[in-house]
This record gives C-alpha cells, structure tokens and sequence, in this order.
C-alpha cells in the first residue's frame, strides 16, 4: 500500500477528483482533457493514476505532481476496465472494440495487442504473480493470458451470459468472475 488516504474518483466532465478519506474534501483534480471516464486504476507503487475514457483514450498520471504523462490513443471505442502488474510496469487495457492492450507505463510504449474475445471485453485484472492477467467479456468466457508471451493460455466458458468482471484473490491462486447469468465462479488457477 502506498499509504496515500484518498478516494480517487472519475466523472462525466474528463476530470479525476481526489477526495480525502477523513475530510471527504476536494483535495486534487486531475484534467484528463477528454470526455467521460469509465475506468480507473491507481498504480500498486503509489506514483501513478490511470484513466480510460468512453473516446477509447488513456491517460497517466503522476500522482506527485499532479501532470499528465501520457495520453495513449491505442483503442477505438470505450475503455471498460484498465489495470496495472503488481510492479506498476505495465498496463493493461480492454475495451469494447474486443481488443486488449499491454503498455510499458514509463516510455507509453504499446508493448502488445491481444485478440480472442468475440465481443466487448469488460473486465481486467493482473494476477499478483506479475506474470498472468484476466479478462472478461461479453462472450461469456474468462480468459487468462501470459503477459509475457502476450497469448491466451487458458480460457473458462462456465458462464452462459456476459461476464462482468474478473479478479484474482490476493496470492493468484483463484479467480472470480460474476456474469449476467447470476452466477459468481471462483476457478483453481490453471497456471
């Protein structure tokens, strides 16, 4: 934990407020310069904030000095759900053009574009063993992928409508999903 107390907070304006946790007051507001945020992560090393937008755009953060880094336009319609390795050296994204990205948070270089969902992709989350990540989509399946390799190594189909989200428990040896089938699996990990 950073040790950082607030709540970081997207809006319909671009903008991500930081709120104190004690005060509930305004205490910093981040201008993505875009339209309305959808998703946001906050790096595990304390130093940055994410934010993906209905444009598709993602936008980095310093969280030190308030600026934005990089603005990375790497999607073509919403971003649904973004999250960085438990190293803060990557970030992941997804988005409802089907489509998974992998960036390189301090060059804001795209590292990999994933493929493998038949429809909008929902939900994603790093495994803690810095390694492997889940998604989530519209296609009823969960996915695993080695981020590394950059490909698809495991792939759950239990669920028989969409999938909302996706997340590890805190040592990766178990997944989560929750879809629109009323059902919430938790799955042995395959790796």
């Amino acid at each position: 934990s950073s040790g950082i107390n607030a709540e970081y907070g997207g809006s319909h304006s671009g903008k991500i407020n930081l709120f104190g946790i004690e005060s509930g007051k305004l205490e910093q507001s981040l201008d993505t310069r875009g339209k309305f945020t959808m998703s946001i992560a906050y790096s595990p090393d304390g130093h940055y904030i994410a934010c993906g937008g209905i444009d598709g755009i993602v936008c980095i953060f310093d969280l030190a000095t308030g600026k934005l880094l990089h603005t990375l336009e790497g999607h073509a319609m919403p971003i649904r759900s973004l999250t960085f390795s438990p190293d803060s050296q990557l970030l992941t994204t997804c988005s409802d053009d089907t489509s998974i990205k992998i960036y390189d948070v301090q060059h804001a270089n795209l590292i990999g574009t994933l493929s493998g969902h038949g429809s909008f992709v929902f939900c994603v989350d790093f495994c803690p063993d810095n390694t492997h990540f889940a998604t989530c989509s519209s296609d009823r399946k969960v996915k695993v992928w080695d981020a590394g390799m950059r490909r698809c190594v495991h792939t759950f189909s239990e669920h028989t409508d969409q999938v909302w989200g996706v997340a590890y428990n805190e040592n990766g040896s178990k997944l989560v999903s929750v879809a629109d089938d009323k059902n919430i699996i938790i799955y042995e990990c395959p790796i």
